[in-house]
């Protein structure tokens, strides 16, 4: 799935619209009968990932193929956003894999690092709609397949750099 953008991008060279849809469709199909899925939330992504793909396969448009990364975004801002609002976030849940005894201050602060990551999906949504609406398929391709991974990981290594020097460290 992180390949995506490419796979578009080199696919609609030599198959209709349809037929990369379809295909997507059965690597999600795959991957739903494979992988164990505890949660309804993430049945629920999934199911959704798969009604995603018929209604590209129906439309045969390459536009429903460009839309992909922005939902994407939107359901990863939903999840966070909604842990905002039923806690623990997110980002609570994965510091508490290392801290389980995570201090108050350190549950504000990865309430503080999901907001953050809300504020993330908004802008890298509205620019894959923008790259998906108004731009080439290459400049969509570079933005959705390169510059937000490299976007995502320039915030993972600055919020990395925020916590160290902000951390209490116990010894």
């Amino acid at each position: 799935m992180l390949l995506y953008p490419v796979a578009i991008y080199f696919g609609i060279q030599y198959f209709q619209p349809w037929k990369i849809a379809l295909i997507l469709m059965l690597l999600l199909t795959v991957r739903l009968m494979t992988t164990r899925i505890d949660s309804l939330g993430n049945k629920i992504l999934l199911l959704l990932c798969l009604a995603y793909s018929a209604l590209a396969i129906w439309s045969n448009n390459l536009i429903t193929l460009r839309l992909y990364p922005i939902l994407v975004n939107v359901g990863l801002l939903t999840v966070f956003a909604m842990s905002l609002r039923y806690p623990p976030t997110v980002i609570e849940k994965l510091a508490r894999i290392q801290h389980p005894q995570l201090p108050e201050q350190g549950v504000l602060y990865t309430r503080r690092v999901t907001q953050v990551w809300c504020v993330f999906f908004v802008f890298n949504a509205a620019v894959a709609s923008y790259t998906a609406l108004f731009s080439s398929i290459e400049t969509w391709s570079l933005y959705n397949g390169f510059i937000s991974y490299l976007l995502m990981g320039l915030l993972f290594a600055g919020e990395y750099l925020v916590r160290i020097r902000t951390q209490v460290h116990v010894r």
